[in-house]
């Protein structure tokens, strides 16, 4: 089972005061209302009517993203499926043209008027009311695959969800999985039960691996479709490169509290007392990203410790660099985890969620215990100071990230339209 954070991990200033309490009452009062439209809408459509094998689908999805190449790599393969038509993707910010793929943006005078996330959600509703596509979903279920799930259901039409945040999307309320819960910062368990009843409801949910399946079916959300779907990857554009290594280690995250980007910095002072050049990448911006700043400061490891900020291309910064690193609370199966290690990257990892399935302990990388910067430090001296335990890692972390070619995945969705 996916480990899970504990209410007590996220940051004691959270959650205090009237902030919370109107936080707590937007959420509930949401998600009441979009189970009561769900049920509307299951007296207007008691069945969903089954398409022939042969039809081609047309998907509406829509989402919060914070990296145009994570989106590309989830709507790529789609894309690429043969039983796809059409993908309308409605989101905040212009995708890269491709093939079958229509990205709407909510007018500027729309997302200054009503915000950024009721503007975009306003759009989706009228794109999918006037095209009816026969799949309407959601990446993350607060608030995009509730409001697919209440959308397909009105239109009688397919429901999407898909989980990209792991078991952190619904336990306690999800309040560790969404950045409208930066006042609550404590679990809701009334909450919990309300998304778990969410997620029954929809008619496929697609996860990035197998865990996030077994939580959700432990706790009882067991009339869903379940598929496993990560995102698939152009192998092509992570090839090799005689490129000069600059930096030991690399990480590609935003930074904000569950990437545990404070567990590093510390785990990275420790390594330096074994070896005083070594040299790390925080690639991203966020919310903690001048107080990690400062912590690398007050640690004296600044010189050892770059942050370029956000990069629309990863990929260089992942060929500069010998060994990728995650310390985070909670992990899906995460994208930029398989992009370095198709890069041929290995990875030392905190053994949470999905990670597993791409980390072979002691074979591409290895899995260590959350919040123990002692054993990261450990694994980095360990690995960077052996070329040829280094070089054997490299290629098999290349080897096991080739399954998640988008060739691959593609199939994977075949599979699933085929059936829908």
């Amino acid at each position: 089972m996916p480990e899970i954070v504990q209410p007590q991990e996220l940051p004691p200033s959270k959650g205090k005061g009237l902030k919370g309490k109107l936080i707590k009452f937007l959420l509930h009062f949401l998600v009441d209302l979009y189970l009561g439209l769900y049920r509307i809408g299951a007296l207007l459509h008691r069945t969903i009517p089954r398409l022939k094998p042969d039809q081609k689908r047309c998907v509406l999805l829509t989402g919060t993203f914070h990296s145009r190449n994570w989106i590309m790599n989830h709507l790529g393969p789609m894309a690429l499926s043969g039983q796809c038509r059409k993908i309308w993707i409605v989101c905040s910010f212009p995708i890269p043209e491709t093939k079958k793929v229509i990205w709407i943006c909510p007018p500027k005078w729309m997302r200054s008027l009503l915000g950024e996330t009721p503007a975009r959600l306003l759009i989706y509703s009228y794109v999918a009311v006037r095209h009816r596509p026969e799949i309407i979903g959601g990446f993350h279920l607060l608030i995009n695959g509730l409001q697919a799930m209440a959308l397909a259901r009105f239109l009688g039409r397919k429901s999407l969800y898909i989980n990209g945040g792991g078991p952190r999307e619904t336990v306690g309320g999800g309040y560790l999985g969404n950045k409208m819960f930066g006042g609550l910062g404590k679990a809701d368990a009334a909450l919990e039960r309300k998304l778990l009843k969410a997620v029954n409801q929809i008619d496929i949910v697609v996860t990035m691996g197998r865990k996030v399946i077994e939580y959700l079916r432990k706790e009882g959300a067991t009339h869903p479709r379940f598929e496993v779907v990560p995102g698939g990857i152009d192998g092509s554009l992570y090839e090799s490169r005689n490129i000069e290594k600059k930096y030991d280690l690399i990480t590609v995250g935003r930074m904000g509290y569950v990437k545990r980007f404070d567990i590093l910095l510390e785990s990275i002072k420790e390594a330096s007392k074994r070896m005083p050049s070594i040299a790390l990448a925080i690639v991203g911006d966020g919310e903690l990203e001048e107080e990690l700043k400062d912590q690398a400061a007050r640690l004296g490891i600044s010189g050892n410790v770059s942050f370029p900020g956000f990069q629309t291309n990863v990929v260089s910064w992942l060929h500069q660099s010998r060994v990728f690193v995650l310390t985070s609370d909670s992990e899906g199966l995460s994208l930029a985890l398989m992009e370095a290690m198709m890069c041929g990257l290995p990875a030392i990892v905190s053994d949470v969620g999905e990670l597993s399935e791409l980390i072979k302990d002691d074979e591409n990388g290895f899995l260590v215990e959350r919040r123990q910067p002692g054993q990261f430090a450990q694994k980095f001296v360990e690995l960077l100071g052996n070329n040829p335990k280094l070089a054997a890692f490299s290629h098999a972390a290349r080897q096991a990230a080739s399954r998640f070619e988008i060739g691959h995945t593609a199939e994977r969705w075949n599979a699933i339209f085929s059936a829908s």
